[in-house]
């Protein structure tokens, strides 16, 4: 556990897995998508492609499976079965409820940095209202490369106007992770599938191994105090 090298003036989260529980709703999204094309979705499959952006995993799934349809086509079908699942059932984790109005009260800029397309994410975030607390929205369709590039996250604190070194990551999957560890940014990881030891979850700055079991505002906000030491 160490302490970012300065202040924080910005907390970069990503949503899916994060702020919202919404994994669940993604891996269904993406069962259902394959199934139409009669290709299982695997247990392989799901851990390879948590936190990666969804332009880029259609990609992928365009060229590894040779779909008929094209990454945009796929994209646009993905985010239809996602959007009618979603829209019955994502919640906003408790802890994360609790922490939002703290960060935003010390006056720490906010932003949502997403795999998720841009409709995708206003309408999540807008759903489970949390929409005033961010300064910015931002997808990885957004900058030339996906996480584990730390593209959305330069580009998240260029917009906000933070140098990557006085921005703070919060994330739930190793490619998230990575992304913010290369863009020279302090990490919080929260993750969605339990690590395994040499994970790169244990480079993070701030590790809760059991995911969002562990987590509560109240030991993020201490540590960022400096609290827990």
């Amino acid at each position: 556990m160490t302490k970012p090298t300065r202040a924080v003036r910005a907390v970069l989260f990503d949503l899916d897995g994060t702020l919202v529980d919404s994994e669940p709703n993604y891996l269904e999204a993406d069962r259902l998508l394959l199934a139409g094309y009669g290709v299982a979705f695997t247990e392989e499959l799901k851990r390879r492609y948590v936190g990666y952006g969804n332009a880029a995993m259609m990609e992928e799934f365009h060229e590894r499976f040779r779909l008929p349809d094209g990454p945009g086509l796929l994209l646009a079908k993905k985010n239809a079965l996602y959007l009618d699942l979603a829209r019955r059932n994502t919640l906003l984790f408790p802890e994360m409820a609790r922490l939002l109005p703290e960060l935003k009260g010390r006056g720490i800029s906010l932003a949502v940095a997403s795999g998720s397309s841009p409709a995708v994410i206003e309408e999540i975030v807008a759903q489970v209202g949390i929409s005033a607390f961010f300064d910015l929205l931002l997808s990885s369709e957004e900058v030339p490369r996906p996480k584990p590039a730390p593209d959305i996250f330069l580009e998240a604190a260029r917009r906000l106007g933070c140098p990557p070194s006085s921005a703070l990551v919060v994330e739930d999957s190793a490619h998230g992770v990575e992304a913010a560890l290369a863009a020279g940014m302090a990490v919080v990881a929260v993750p969605t599938l339990a690590p395994s030891r040499g994970d790169v979850f244990y480079r993070a700055h701030r590790l809760f191994e059991g995911g969002m079991a562990d987590f509560t505002a109240r030991a993020f906000l201490e540590w960022l105090d400096g609290a827990d030491r």
